[in-house]
């Protein structure tokens, strides 16, 4: 069977996982911001190191059927306000206005565009018009506009704003500062929401364009017969050239998703709250029934946007976020040192504190064993840092500042999912990424969540989540008061345009399945079409197995329990451990490439496919 080699790029670390069948081979590199192709290149190497006996890239690409890639890149850069200026040309001197009507949008707009907006009027003439446009177009770029989003009132006004642009503006002018029309980007009966579609993907294009140029130019340099696909936030998969920016954003949680509705239907679980804790977020979502919450016309920050979008909220707590003072407390994110230079303990130059650091000085993660072993962890630099940054500002030991630190994380944690859990339901946290099993128990006991699904792959979970995916495109066309025979000339029209795109993905309509749907959007009929090509996925086992033995520790550690406690606490190895095992914690658990933290008052089993179930056994009037 060829291979599928699924990619989750994060702000810290890239996760690989290649699957064959029911075959994993999975890994971690450090994630490389300044080209990202480099990590790309870097995971794939070392799979096929894991693979072969020795580095074969060019085995595995050629045993390869596709390359499914997914970034968090674009949730970062947001979250971190780190993109290009943004200027809006308009004819509707409203406009900035509606689109900050809202806290939510006011903050983002006044972030991202400001007072780059600039409001020109139809003119008598082509030249007069294009006069304005060069005035409109020369003030926003000295002002700082990186890129441009063009809005009009009318079709026919954009086009012919368009027109007399390409006309009468100098290539090297268009060439250098991109420009996009809002109602080509997105089909969509809201303007505002199409126009916030246009900024937030000019927003974040330049992280994505700058990885796909590098990635594809590599790969062709090894004659790969099928093109990466990129993991979108609705699910699906496409090649490069059938991709938008904004469809990138959250993608990676969507990986999370998807793997969490198959081990929800594995193990019988009816609510399901998924936590991926990656180096610079946390991203929480639900899956309820076997289903993935999802909005039709999603939301980024708060913004309604024109895509679907899958129910994901990202907050800006992770593994390296910063944690610092400000005004005598103790303050989690959002910003993030990232994989450079990271939190000080990797001993890169990082100066600033981050849970990582914590973590390491509690006792929790072993210096020597962090990342299977490939990153020796540097505890006197974590030591100088939390001194310096927290201890030191308010006057407290360093012991305590940990204490406090550590608490001050989990509540923050905590506070990132507490509203979609559901009173009186019985909610299981299905924790990941890096750091989800470290925080997970302690961040539930906050939130009153009993029960913690930590599976065996959670380090790389997302990655192996987007395993569940299918390669599709989707099409509306508003269709309100159509006559029936322009609606069946309608469907033809979009049955035409699926059939030339997947043809372009490499697979003929006739083996794809075509979903139709009539939606009612306002006062408007919306016909849609999904047309997707099925890719294999695999199968979970899930559950306990009806025998239980102790599981067997492979040694202890010390851990800080509070200011002036510590106490040795047994370690077990997750993959030597045989399904039913089972103890009680206080407890340290070593996955692949993740540690999970079992608190004194839970309960540890082992299910029978490998997964970690953690069970509170504190009862609720013990807390």
């Amino acid at each position: 069977m060829e291979r599928l080699i699924n990619i989750d790029n994060g702000g810290t670390l890239t996760d690989i996982v290649v699957g064959s069948g029911s075959d994993f081979t999975f890994t971690k590199t450090l994630t490389t911001p300044v080209d990202l192709s480099q990590c790309l290149f870097d995971a794939m190497n070392k799979a096929s190191e894991l693979i072969y006996g020795e580095e074969n890239l060019a085995g595995l690409l050629h045993s390869t059927r596709h390359i499914r890639y997914s970034s968090t890149q674009g949730t970062n850069a947001l979250v971190e306000r780190k993109g290009p200026l943004i200027g809006l040309i308009s004819d509707d001197p409203s406009l900035a206005d509606a689109l900050r009507a809202t806290a939510e949008s006011e903050s983002l707009f006044d972030d991202l565009v400001g007072s780059r907006v600039a409001i020109v009027t139809e003119q008598p003439t082509d030249d007069e018009l294009a006069r304005d446009l060069v005035a409109a177009i020369n003030r926003l770029t000295t002002a700082g506009a990186e890129r441009l989003v063009i809005s009009a009132e009318s079709v026919e006004r954009e086009n012919h704003y368009k027109r007399v642009m390409l006309k009468n503006f100098p290539r090297h002018l268009l060439g250098s500062v991109p420009i996009l029309f809002s109602r080509e980007f997105a089909a969509d009966t809201s303007r505002t929401r199409q126009i916030w579609s246009g900024i937030l993907n000019s927003y974040l294009h330049p992280t994505v364009e700058r990885f796909l140029y590098s990635a594809e130019h590599r790969l062709r340099a090894y004659k790969v017969k099928n093109p990466l696909l990129i993991y979108r936030n609705d699910g699906a998969s496409s090649r490069v050239a059938k991709s938008v920016a904004l469809k990138t954003y959250s993608s990676g949680p969507r990986g999370g998703l998807e793997g969490t509705r198959a081990i929800a239907e594995a193990y019988g679980l009816a609510n399901v709250l998924m936590i991926d804790v990656g180096g610079t977020t946390t991203d929480v979502g639900v899956v309820t029934d076997s289903t993935i919450s999802v909005q039709r016309r999603g939301t980024v920050k708060g913004v309604g946007i024109s895509y679907e979008m899958s129910n994901v909220h990202s907050s800006g707590i992770g593994g390296s976020s910063i944690i610092a003072v400000r005004d005598g407390h103790i303050v989690v994110g959002p910003e993030s040192v990232g994989a450079a230079p990271g939190p000080a303990c990797f001993g890169f130059g990082g100066t600033q504190a981050t849970i990582t650091d914590v973590n390491l000085l509690l006792g929790i993660l072993d210096p020597a064993t962090y990342l299977n072993g490939e990153m020796a962890l540097d505890a006197d630099r974590s030591r100088a840092v939390i001194t310096k940054t927290i201890a030191e500002p308010l006057g407290i030991t360093l012991e305590a500042a940990l204490i406090e630190m550590e608490h001050t994380y989990s509540v923050q944690m905590a506070e990132s999912f507490a509203r979609f859990v559901v009173p009186g339901s019985d909610t299981t946290l299905a924790a990941f990424g890096g750091g989800g099993p470290m925080s997970a128990c302690s961040a539930a006991r906050i939130a009153g969540v009993k029960q913690v699904l930590v599976p065996r792959l959670a380090a790389v979970f997302s990655a192996y989540g987007i395993s569940f995916s299918d390669i599709a495109q989707s099409y509306e066309t508003n269709i309100t008061g159509y006559p029936a025979t322009d609606i069946e000339a309608a469907r033809v029209k979009m049955t035409a345009a699926a059939a030339r795109d997947m043809f372009q993905e490499g697979h003929d309509i006739a083996e794809c399945e075509l979903e139709w749907a009539t939606i009612a959007e306002d006062s408007d009929t919306i016909l849609s079409l999904r047309a997707t090509f099925r890719l294999p996925r695999p199968k979970i086992a899930g559950g306990l197995t009806a025998t239980r033995t102790a599981a067997v520790a492979a040694g202890s550690r010390a851990i800080r329990t509070g200011v002036s406690e510590v106490s040795d606490v047994p370690v077990f190895v997750l993959e030597l451990q045989t399904p039913g095992a089972f103890a009680a914690g206080p407890a340290i658990v070593e996955g692949p490439f993740f540690t999970a933290r079992v608190p004194g008052g839970w309960d540890l089993n082992v299910s029978a496919a490998g997964d970690l179930l953690l069970t509170d056994a504190q009862p609720d009037t013990a807390k």
